[in-house]
């Protein structure tokens, strides 16, 4: 690591922004093969099937998937073995910005001190790169590699999504029951089903929701927990369907991460409706 370069990382970690924004991998391209093969509602298979297209275009023109091109989320995956340079977070900062230029991305970067940016009263810049990333969040895990990841998650998924205690009452089942009614409704709402759910159930708000980003971020269409199964089929039994016209295909899979709890009567859980483009991710390592 002490002989990798700045512009490398950079250069890096901008491709990757690009292709998390534009690509789907093969995981999710064979979640919606399936979707398509047991939807009955000709008006959704119609859907599921131009959702695949527009991934191709997108791909090959490395193109955005959705015009909501959403906020950069880094995670980090640091080996017990690897040094992290000092100088390697303000490289994948700039790496951030630039891929957000290649892309490139929609300027949606607030000008103003904080007053002004609540407001939006100064207007947004012009360079799309002005977006500045989430803050980063730094995982260990074993080996001598620096992963770094890098999510766009869009704001629809956001209005949508929700932060809570749920009282469990020393029963899994009504906390499950929970978070199924909170994506039934959500799910109904989001507008561009269907929608990929992501789960976090931890001690505190900034845990569960953290842990919900990282599901996303281990997201496998391919390999569904016998939790996730149960969620999906639950919010997909309401047939709401691709757009909301209707069908079998409410929502695509569901990811759940459940961190360390602690002794109380309650649990935190962070629930994230993913659009129908989502997750957008993508790695690269070091």
């Amino acid at each position: 690591m002490e002989n990798l370069q700045v512009d490398v990382i950079i250069d890096r970690v901008a491709d990757t922004l690009v292709k998390a924004s534009s690509t789907f991998a093969s995981d999710q391209i064979r979640a919606y093969e399936r979707a398509i093969a047991r939807e009955t509602n000709e008006n959704a298979k119609w859907v599921l099937e131009k959702l695949i297209e527009n991934s191709q275009i997108a791909e090959e023109r490395s193109a955005p998937l959705c015009d909501d091109t959403g906020t950069p989320h880094v995670i980090i995956e640091l080996g017990e073995n690897a040094i992290l340079p000092g100088y390697f977070l303000n490289a994948v900062e700039q790496g951030v910005a630039e891929g957000l230029r290649r892309l490139p991305a929609r300027a949606m970067g607030v000008l103003g001190n904080e007053k002004e940016r609540i407001s939006q009263e100064k207007g947004l810049s012009e360079d799309p790169g002005y977006l500045a990333m989430a803050p980063v969040r730094i995982i260990r895990v074993t080996g001598d590699k620096i992963k770094v990841h890098v999510l766009m998650l869009g704001g629809g998924p956001e209005l949508r999504g929700k932060t809570l205690r749920v009282f469990h009452k020393h029963n899994f089942d009504v906390v499950l029951d929970e978070m199924v009614a909170w994506a039934k409704e959500a799910v109904a709402l989001l507008g561009c089903q269907p929608a990929i759910l992501a789960f976090g159930v931890g001690r505190t708000n900034f845990e569960a929701s953290a842990l919900a980003v990282e599901a996303l971020k281990d997201a496998n269409f391919d390999e569904q927990s016998e939790i996730e199964k149960s969620i999906t089929e639950k919010v997909s039994a309401e047939h709401i369907g691709a757009l909301g016209l209707g069908g079998e295909s409410s929502v695509l899979a569901t990811f759940v991460k459940i961190g360390m709890q602690r002794a109380s009567g309650w649990r935190v859980v962070s629930l994230r409706t993913e659009c129908c483009v989502g997750p957008r991710k993508a790695f690269c390592e070091f």
